[in-house]
């Protein structure tokens, strides 16, 4: 199980202006977190960079051309064509873009012999119906077990990592960020020498490869039928030359459904490049860095800047036991609703009027604790990892000082269970008495406040030891010049 616990940023980190990287459409990342963000290769064609627009894309469509012209020759496993589109279809993964579902660390799975395997086997029957696009391999994700997000953007970058490290030649130098010479040596065999910049968390020798946002998505489209099939739904002239099997397809959203349009998809030659005019007719578009719809973003920004906009100082406890522990805590919290409630960061909860996923809360209180910690020079670790899934929130100071904060939004359905299992659980997990519970009031509460208040009186009418619950309104508020 991952964790975050002291993010650093690649602008914090050299000492640069983040709006630096910005307005080069540069990702400025996380050098020891991952950001959720992936290389969605339909987008390299749009890109505003030329190494990747043409280079890149030509590098793609070049690659994956030859894996081609490969299959089209293999008729099993042992021969040469065969184990030639092997070797071009390992993609080991990649840590040095910082992208990807980590956590604290920067590294993940890339692509196994079975993960080739299969795609080699699949990839065969649609080049025995006489396709020859180069997406195909990325179109495979949305019929395919086991293609999801991390293999779509580590497949991509192992593609691509020779013009990545071309843009990263030419940008480095711009922003003046200090740069050796060095020699990646890829699983599969690739070695690559570039002037790249250090990422000191992850090791002495390890670059960091900056990404451009343009060619980002929180998913690549092609791991999400539904998306696809809504967009076609609403062309109109791709809906007016399918056939009824088709606009069926349109109604399959769910995952378990891969199975009926794989059948489709793998029927003929028309119906494969129908389902790829499907996939391109969902025209993907970069993840939109500025609304920061999923909150990916925003909260790495708070935790680096917080403290010098709004200055908190906090006492060192006595003794960094669990009472010291827990009375920086609810002074963290209570800092926490004091920025939503009165220093509008309740804006930081919506993305166009519309409250963002829970995690967004549940970051934007970790940056809190982290810059609040950080600044105070407290002894503590804030963090999220335990055994039996991650609590939002821990902070730590040894063994005996452990305090652990759950953050629920109102419009969660579970928000009795939560505080009932989820936060009791974490607590045995950490193995501490203390717990906080924090509910996000962004509307659909109900009476959820309700039932939740009568379940604690109800426990501590039994003689139980219970967890507080505070509740932070975080509902929109008017700006100074509408008051």
């Amino acid at each position: 199980m991952g964790k975050i616990s002291n993010p650093i940023r690649f602008s914090e980190h050299y000492g640069i202006d983040s709006k630096e990287l910005e307005s080069r459409g540069i990702l400025d990342p996380t050098l020891n977190s991952d950001t959720k963000l992936f290389i969605d290769p339909l987008l390299l064609a749009e890109s505003s960079h030329a190494e990747i627009s043409s280079g890149a894309r030509i590098t793609y469509e070049t690659h994956f051309g030859k894996i081609i012209k490969f299959l089209v020759r293999a008729k099993n496993p042992t021969d040469v064509a065969w184990k030639s589109a092997a070797r071009l279809l390992t993609f080991p993964e990649i840590q040095w873009t910082c992208l990807g579902y980590g956590s604290q660390s920067v590294s993940g799975s890339g692509s196994g012999s079975d993960m080739t395997g299969q795609y080699i086997e699949t990839a065969r029957q649609i080049v025995e119906l006489g396709i020859e696009d180069p997406d195909l391999f990325v179109a495979m994700a949305l019929f395919e077990n086991g293609v999801g997000p991390d293999r779509i953007s580590d497949m991509t970058t192992n593609v691509i990592l020779g013009d990545l490290l071309r843009l990263n030649e030419r940008i480095l130098p711009e922003l003046g960020i200090p740069t050796q010479e060095m020699t990646l040596n890829l699983k599969n065999g690739k070695s690559y020498t570039a002037q790249l910049a250090i990422n000191p968390y992850v090791g002495p020798c390890d670059p960091v490869i900056l990404v451009p946002s343009d060619i980002l998505r929180d998913l690549p489209i092609a791991t999400d039928w539904s998306d696809v099939a809504d967009a076609a739904s609403k062309n109109a002239e791709l809906r007016s030359r399918v056939n009824v099997q088709i606009a069926r397809m349109w109604r399959v959203k769910s995952k378990k459904d891969k199975g009926e349009i794989r059948r489709w998809a793998l029927s003929d030659k028309s119906s494969f490049e129908t389902f790829m005019e499907m996939l391109r007719g969902a025209n993907p578009t970069a993840y939109d860095m500025h609304g920061d719809p999923l909150g990916e973003v925003f909260w790495r920004k708070i935790a680096a800047t917080l403290a010098q906009q709004e200055p908190l100082e906090i006492s060192a406890p006595p003794k960094m036991d669990l009472a010291g522990v827990e009375t920086v805590v609810r002074i963290i919290i209570e800092q926490f609703r004091f920025l939503i409630e009165d220093r509008r960061f309740s804006e930081e909860l919506y993305h166009q009027g519309k409250p963002r996923p829970e995690i967004s809360a549940q970051r934007l209180f970790f940056a809190v604790a982290h810059a609040y910690c950080k600044a105070n020079n407290l002894d503590l670790t804030p963090e999220a990892e335990t055994g039996n899934g991650p609590v939002d929130f821990k902070v730590s100071a040894g063994f005996l000082g452990r305090a652990v904060v759950e953050i629920k939004l109102s419009r969660n359905p579970k928000i009795v269970d939560g505080y009932t299992k989820q936060l009791e659980t974490y607590k045995v997990a950490e193995e501490t008495v203390s717990g906080f519970y924090v509910i996000v009031d962004v509307g659909h509460m109900g009476k959820k406040d309700e039932r939740l208040i009568a379940t604690k009186n109800a426990a501590a009418s039994e003689g139980k030891i219970t967890s507080p619950i505070i509740f932070v309104d975080g509902s929109r508020r008017a700006s100074a010049s509408k008051l």
